[in-house]
């Protein structure tokens, strides 16, 4: 029911926000008043906080949505701009910090060519700028909403939503995977050849399995809510589409806890600063 998922929203946003409000704002604080040597790492993090800050912004607006079936007007368009965009942009950047991962300790000499935080700070510039022209020109966004705010009335199928968030999140979630444990092995290889070094080793293992399962369990039921509303919409089974509406809701409330889990990755990161250890 409706009321049933504004609680269950109700649950899983405050303490949502209550913890990723301070922690992103003194995640933001270190990486820009702390950290001092810019480097690939720090790029990214300071994207990933922007990213994460933007989407908490847009909780307290969904919940009022929600509740109170608010009009398809400026404010929601801006909302839903904001919160079509961040999301994407979190998983897109959580990706290239794997990527980075890989390159740097997969191919130490190469990365050094590779890799630059200049390099990082363009990417990320051109994903922001496609992300919101995306969100901006596209048109299943801002049309088949029943006249209230973050609701699909259209049952036609949307292969090009579709497409967006096969490419968006499962190739995501295969680079992220691959990535992840490429640089597992890595390090257990270096563990056997160094024992001096196998509790630090120890340490980035754990780190780097912790990221990889938020990412994994945060976003995927949200990923897989989509597709199954793209096979009913094909097969025509409308009186399934209300029952897969509630789970995309739900697994979209897990998918938001991200902005707050992605605090193990500020953290993880930092640590590889000095000034920070």
């Amino acid at each position: 029911t409706k009321s049933g998922i504004v609680l269950f929203q109700l649950v899983i946003y405050i303490p949502v926000l209550a913890l990723g409000i301070p922690l992103n704002t003194i995640a933001f604080w270190v990486f820009c008043c702390k950290l001092k040597r810019w480097t690939e790492t720090k790029v990214y993090m300071i994207n990933l906080i922007v990213a994460d800050s933007f989407l908490l912004f847009t909780l307290p607006f969904l919940l009022y949505f929600t509740k109170y079936k608010h009009p398809v007007d400026q404010l929601c368009f801006a909302i839903q701009n904001i919160y079509f965009t961040n999301m994407p942009m979190s998983i897109l950047i959580i990706t290239l910090i794997a990527v980075d991962r890989y390159i740097a300790i997969k191919f130490p000499l190469k990365a050094k060519i590779i890799r630059s935080p200049l390099k990082s700070a363009s990417i990320c510039g051109f994903l922001w700028i496609t992300l919101i022209i995306y969100s901006n020109l596209d048109p299943q966004l801002h049309g088949g909403w029943e006249g209230c705010c973050f609701r699909r009335q259209s049952i036609q199928p949307m292969y090009f939503s579709l497409f967006f968030s096969i490419c968006g999140y499962f190739i995501s979630l295969g680079i992220v995977i691959f990535c992840s444990v490429q640089v597992i092995r890595c390090l257990k290889k270096k563990m056997a050849t160094s024992p001096q070094e196998t509790k630090l080793l120890q340490k980035a293992v754990h780190i780097v399995s912790v990221n990889l399962c938020v990412f994994a369990l945060c976003f995927s039921p949200f990923y897989i809510a989509l597709l199954l509303r793209f096979a009913v919409q094909v097969a025509g089974a409308s009186s399934l589409l209300s029952g897969v509406t509630t789970y995309i809701k739900i697994s979209a409330c897990l998918a938001n806890c991200n902005c707050c889990l992605d605090a193990f990755c500020y953290y993880s990161a930092a640590k590889e600063f000095p000034e920070f250890s």
